[in-house]
Order: C-alpha cells, then sequence, then structure tokens
C-alpha cells in the first residue's frame, strides 16, 4: 500500500433478507463492512447484487476510505 493511500481489502458480511422496495418488500441482501459496521441493502440475491453492494459500500465508507470488500466467496 502506497502512503496516504487509505485502500485495503475488507471482509464484508453478506446476509439475504427481504428489503423495502416501491411497492412492499422483495428479497435482497445486507452488506456490512467488517471494518467499521456500515451497512448497506441492495435488490436481488446474486452476485450482480454482492457487486453492486460493495460498490456502494466503497461510495458511502463513512470513514472515507477506498477499500475493496472480498465478495468473492459469496459469487
Amino acid at each position: 500500500m502506497k502512503q496516504g493511500d487509505t485502500s485495503m481489502k475488507v471482509a464484508v458480511d453478506i446476509v439475504q433478507e427481504e428489503v423495502e422496495g416501491d411497492y412492499g418488500y422483495v428479497d435482497g441482501i445486507k452488506l456490512t463492512c467488517e471494518h467499521c459496521g456500515h451497512e448497506v441493502q441492495v435488490f436481488g440475491t446474486g452476485s450482480a447484487s454482492a457487486r453492486r453492494g460493495a460498490s456502494m459500500l466503497r461510495e458511502e465508507c463513512p470513514n472515507g476510505e477506498n477499500n475493496f470488500y472480498d465478495i468473492d466467496w459469496y459469487e
């Protein structure tokens, strides 16, 4: 890691659950960063949804980090 680089590979917990959509609840997943505990929810339960959630975690990091989330185990 370069000096000043705040990115690292971080484990993520992924749990399937119903998430609230525009017309009620639908199948989705909740992703939780195991580094800071930040959570996001996404629609769908497949690998594309997991990638979207990992991207959201990176964009929304409350610590301003640019982490890479290990979701390979979910795919």
